[in-house]
């Protein structure tokens, strides 16, 4: 349940534009501005709030800016975890606020202690009748994963107060153009991870697993690392967060927060949620039409040409590789085109100082699509193009799966991975070493693919990938042009 921050702000909306000229220069206490004398000034409002936090309660002061007050999302506060208060008059949030004591609970609200205790989250006792609405919903959840349902919280029954009426992808819009392009600041983070309901697996990783989350009526995808694989949950939202990398084929982050009941830690990273699963599953299910592989593999190029490109500027991007390409990291989405995941073992490149900001963990990336020069231990890390070209040879070898279930006269195959026919279904690293880098072995292009203009392009990119001198191969926003230039070609057939 979700209330508005208190008369003041009930009133300051409405009145938003008169409220920006009152508030200019506006002056706060701000707990973690030390270096102004722990003040700050906004043009927004002051803010106060007290979240509860590894099972205590955190106090936090600070200055609300005006594209974050216009969000809407700072001003308001959830029963039992956070209380929050937006004031307009020099230093108003100097003041102390509490958590709500919960009550102790009923002999008819016995069902819901038990409940609790079954999802690890606390639940008020409101009245019988609530009581009977929270067992009878939970209750069926309960059932299907009562042994590893992970820690729960009490959902928004309000949310419209939270985002007037926007949605998850308008919020984060509106948040990253008004502000750094880098997506929602992490205390708005922190509350709508805070706020998710988890209704089912979908996935588990080398990481940890994939959850099915409800946050305001809205599917998102909610990824739990465990506390041993901090390190990669912290690569991977910082990732995420790069200005300026939102990009429609690449997987929408949302948040990230740890979760803490005093017994274990949870790492969750919140990104948008895409029903088809990723294309390894959706290439699995069935096959595609010819314009169908053609509009997911343009749509991979397209977020990989991303991912590539360095955008120069104030507001700009680094260059980032992705380092562990592959079908199963690649997700299918509602219109058939795909969005790029699993960022953690990305790389960074900072052109002004010629650096590469190599995560220090020690995982690789997957055995099966890694580029020879790597399976060589011959590739020149120094170099960030290197890593790129690394990507490309991976590219060549997701468009072969792609291609490999395209139906054209009613032909196709079925379903492999790369490389299915000579190594083991899990090879090792010398496995692949022998036959692509002394074997110097492809996957096959099959003579039925030549009749097709389509697939006869496709493997032509293959092909142009898998040179086995990295600098040989396509680069993505040239696999981009071409598959572009296919997809009009096609159009117009149609």
């Amino acid at each position: 349940m979700w209330r508005a921050g208190g008369p003041a702000l009930r009133l300051a909306l409405p009145l938003l534009g008169a409220a920006v000229s009152l508030c200019a220069g506006l002056k706060c206490v701000c707990q973690l501005c030390e270096h102004t004398n722990f003040t700050c000034q906004t043009e927004g409002a002051c803010w106060a709030s007290v979240m509860l936090t590894n099972g205590r309660e955190e106090v936090i002061k600070s200055c609300v800016s005006l594209p974050e007050l216009n969000a809407q999302v700072f001003c308001h506060s959830s029963k039992n975890i956070t209380k929050t208060e937006c004031c307009y008059t020099d230093f108003c949030n100097n003041i102390t606020l509490r958590l709500p004591v919960a009550e102790p609970p009923s002999r008819a609200g016995a069902g819901a202690v038990v409940l609790a205790v079954t999802v690890a989250v606390p639940v008020c006792v409101l009245s019988l009748a609530a009581v009977l609405v929270a067992c009878s919903c939970q209750g069926r959840r309960c059932a299907r994963g009562r042994a590893k349902q992970p820690n729960v919280e009490e959902p928004l029954s309000e949310c419209n107060l939270v985002s007037s009426r926007k949605t998850l992808k308008d919020l984060i819009y509106d948040m990253t153009t008004s502000g750094s392009g880098s997506g929602l600041p992490l205390l708005v983070q922190r509350t709508i991870a805070r706020t998710i309901v988890l209704q089912e697996i979908v996935g588990k990783g080398r990481f940890g697993e994939v959850w099915r989350g409800k946050w305001c009526g809205e599917d998102v995808a909610v990824k739990i690392f465990s506390s041993r694989d901090e390190r990669s949950w912290f690569r991977e939202a910082e990732i995420y967060q790069t200005v300026m990398l939102r990009h429609e084929n690449i997987l929408g982050f949302i948040a990230a927060d740890n979760k803490d009941n005093g017994t274990w830690t949870q790492l969750w990273l919140v990104s948008e949620y895409h029903e088809q699963g990723s294309l390894f599953d959706y290439l699995n299910r069935g096959t595609v039409t010819v314009e169908g592989m053609v509009k997911l593999a343009l749509s991979v190029a397209s977020g990989l040409a991303h991912l590539h490109m360095e955008i120069v500027g104030t507001q700009g991007k680094p260059a980032i590789a992705h380092r562990d390409l592959k079908s199963k990291n690649i997700l299918v989405k509602r219109n058939e085109s795909c969005a790029i995941a699993d960022l953690g073992l990305a790389v960074k490149h900072d052109s002004v100082l010629n650096t590469i900001d190599i995560p220090q963990n020690p995982k690789v990336g997957t055995r099966r699509y890694m580029a020879p020069e790597i399976l060589d231990d011959v590739m020149n890390m120094s170099i960030f193009e290197s890593f790129k070209r690394a990507d490309m040879y991976s590219l060549g070898l997701v468009y072969w799966e792609i291609a490999r279930r395209c139906s054209v006269g009613g032909i196709t195959e079925e379903y492999q991975l790369p490389y299915y026919d000579v190594v083991p279904s899990d090879p090792s690293i010398e496995d692949m070493r022998r036959v692509v880098c002394e074997q110097k072995l492809r996957p096959s292009i099959p003579n039925q693919w030549q009749s097709c203009e389509a697939l006869r392009v496709m493997g032509r990119i293959m092909r142009e990938c898998w040179y086995a001198n990295g600098a040989a191969r396509l680069t993505a926003l040239r696999v981009k042009k071409t598959i572009s230039q296919l997809c009009v070609q096609e159009d117009s057939k149609a």
